[in-house]
């Protein structure tokens, strides 16, 4: 799955989304909470990254963080600077962040991994390592299933993964787990779960 078709699928999709999807309160209380338990307070620059229609970089901000939303989709940077001015949101990719190495405090990357594939996970996470400062934080969140596999997201393909072998991955990324959060499908919605992890020294 590359990003282009990633990018066109949303693009295809993107005012139903950010109906049913563009706002906070639209996000699980507990995982709002786990968000800013791990980013608010940290001094410097914090990215949203895969920020969607920029209703997480809002809430991050309310907060007092200095977050910046980035997506590859054109009308979610749209949406999310006309409907927070106050924000910051650009165009870009995970796959190559246009920012210094060691430079950045915090990375949130809520939902926004779920579409690599497996082979392409490594070298993301090692671009966020690439620009995260010494113990700076990583939070994601992703879908939880017994083996990594794909299934049929509604708006492109996906990938769950069992939570200890993402952490294994995060791990030889450079990242160490200091909290996971984890929830069973409830309705519509499929098994998920958060980690927070820092990054660790070398």
């Amino acid at each position: 799955m590359k990003l282009e078709q990633v990018r066109q699928a949303y693009a295809s999709v993107a005012e139903l989304y950010i109906e049913l999807f563009g706002t906070s309160q639209q996000v699980h209380a507990d995982d709002l909470a786990f968000i800013g338990r791990h980013l608010a307070g940290r001094p410097g620059t914090v990215l949203d990254l895969g920020c969607g229609p920029g209703h997480i970089t809002d809430y991050l901000r309310s907060l007092g963080v200095n977050a910046t939303g980035i997506d590859i989709v054109p009308e979610f940077i749209a949406h999310a600077q006309a409907a927070h001015p106050s924000g910051s949101y650009q165009l870009g990719s995970m796959e190559s962040l246009a920012v210094a190495n060691h430079s950045i405090a915090g990375i949130l990357a809520w939902g926004s991994l779920i579409h690599l594939p497996p082979q392409d996970l490594d070298g993301v996470l090692a671009e966020f390592r690439r620009v995260m400062a010494p113990a700076g934080t990583l939070v994601l969140g992703l879908f939880v299933g017994d083996e990594v596999a794909a299934f049929d997201h509604k708006v492109v393909t996906a990938y769950r993964w069992p939570v200890d072998e993402f952490s294994e991955r995060l791990a030889r990324a450079g990242f160490t787990e200091v909290e996971r959060l984890q929830r069973p499908s409830e309705g519509t919605h499929r098994p998920h779960a958060a980690i927070a992890a820092i990054a660790t020294e070398g």
